[in-house]
């Protein structure tokens, strides 16, 4: 009896629902990632020098050049999203012997290249494909710890660092005199790099990689900047995942092509009134911080239960660099990141994007290896707040190190503001 019963409900359940096949984007996307590492390594064989680099570093130089380079940043993210790393920081921490409290893309970039580097036993989950470098790219326009885990990975390795100076801004704009300081340092930059890989600079095709940048730069924002409709035809967590397209693959015309077919998969989703987000949409808020992770799926499901999409964030558009010459390049770069940037210009970007996009609220990411960010945030959010009357939350979590994050306080977190989020609608409503 209990056996056919058995049988019977599971012929009366319903089937599962199918899984939304991948937008035709993400298969290129998934193709030009795979492209990526594959280049790098058959130039490496072919005896070619590979370089890895900082993510917000003037690549159009290096893609000029004809250089293959590679993205640790990206790289420990994608280690973090598919929960392969604590082999790697356990070894950073123990053997290695750096402090837990690192920046977690640095810990697990180290521990990574002391595998290569024949000083660890690791397993690489990924059988290797950020090959050795033979040099390293580096701006301070994100952050300061960068520059002493190139330092690091220099000295381990005994490779030579290519670096611009680009400084905090104290301003909301970029002076001259400063545009002239990081010009000097690209002009310099070009000159040692051609010296030290034996390539020679072709101007013809700087203009012409150049205007790849800027077309992908304006791909890249208009993608974002789509998610103004209401409702918002695409899941705000879905453009972290094409944000390879733009942090390793700037100056390519294969990002032109997964950019054009992504605006191209938004405009149908709004001609036809269609999402994907899976779930009718309650609320739009804004994300401010690095994703975690290692967890963006809870947080996904998380505001999925309240009917929570996340339409705006301010480190998506980031790479986004726009400029027509060398000396736009200098100040493009300079003023690209949030770390480099005052806590004036901090709030006057994150208000307007809050009111473009129509936020009720704002989500802010605690991110335990970005301390610089989550210094200046904590009084960005209560300005901001005090500004427009939209309130805000904040979890704590991490960008790749899975151990700082809690997912019950990330779930009463939500809940809490949604308290709030419907509160305020209410009172709207009775105006």
């Amino acid at each position: 009896m209990s056996e056919q019963t058995t049988a019977a409900e599971t012929a009366a359940a319903p089937a599962p629902k199918p899984r939304r096949p991948k937008p035709k984007s993400m298969l290129l996307l998934g193709e030009q990632t795979q492209a990526l590492f594959d280049n790098a390594r058959l130039a490496k064989e072919r005896g070619e020098k590979v370089g890895w680099s900082a993510s917000i570093f003037p690549q159009e130089i290096a893609e000029t050049l004809g250089l293959n380079v590679l993205y640790p940043e990206n790289h420990a993210a994608g280690i973090a999203a598919r929960h392969q790393a604590d082999p790697f920081l356990q070894e950073c921490e123990g053997p290695l012997g750096y402090s837990n409290d690192l920046c977690a893309y640095a810990k697990l970039n180290l521990a990574y290249a002391a595998v290569l580097n024949g000083e660890s036993g690791v397993e690489l989950p990924d059988g290797g494909r950020m090959v050795k470098p033979d040099f390293l790219l580096l701006t301070n326009n994100i952050c300061n710890q960068l520059t002493k885990w190139y330092e690091n990975l220099a000295r381990q390795m005994d490779i030579p660092i290519f670096f611009i100076d680009t400084c905090y801004n104290p301003y909301d704009y970029v002076t001259e005199s400063r545009v002239r300081y990081v010009r000097a340092q690209i002009d310099q930059l070009i000159r040692d790099l051609c010296a030290f890989t034996g390539k020679a600079w072709d101007e013809e095709r700087f203009q012409r990689v150049m205007r790849i940048s800027q077309r992908n730069s304006y791909l890249w924002e208009r993608a974002n900047d789509l998610l103004d409709r209401k409702p918002s035809p695409l899941s705000g967590f879905e453009l972290f995942n094409y944000m390879s397209a733009m942090v390793c693959n700037r100056g390519k015309e294969s990002s032109t092509a997964v950019l054009e077919q992504l605006n191209a998969e938004i405009e149908q989703h709004i001609a036809e009134g269609t999402s994907t987000f899976p779930v009718e949409e309650q609320f739009r808020v804004s994300w401010d911080g690095i994703a975690c992770w290692p967890y963006l799926s809870h947080n996904l499901r998380t505001l999925k239960k309240y009917g929570i999409n996340m339409v705006a964030s301010s480190y998506g558009k980031a790479w986004a660099i726009e400029y027509e010459d060398l000396d736009g390049m200098a100040r493009a770069y300079c003023f690209a990141s949030t770390n480099g940037d005052n806590a004036t210009t901090m709030i006057s970007r994150r208000l307007e994007a809050l009111r473009k996009f129509g936020c009720e609220g704002t989500i802010y990411h605690v991110n335990r290896s970005c301390k610089v960010m989550d210094c200046q945030m904590m009084e960005v959010q209560r300005q901001l707040a005090a500004l427009t009357g939209v309130p805000f939350t904040s979890f704590d979590g991490d960008q790749a190190d899975y151990r700082n994050y809690s997912e019950a306080q990330f779930e009463t977190r939500i809940q809490g503001l949604v308290e709030v989020m419907e509160q305020n609608k209410e009172a709207k409503r009775n105006d």
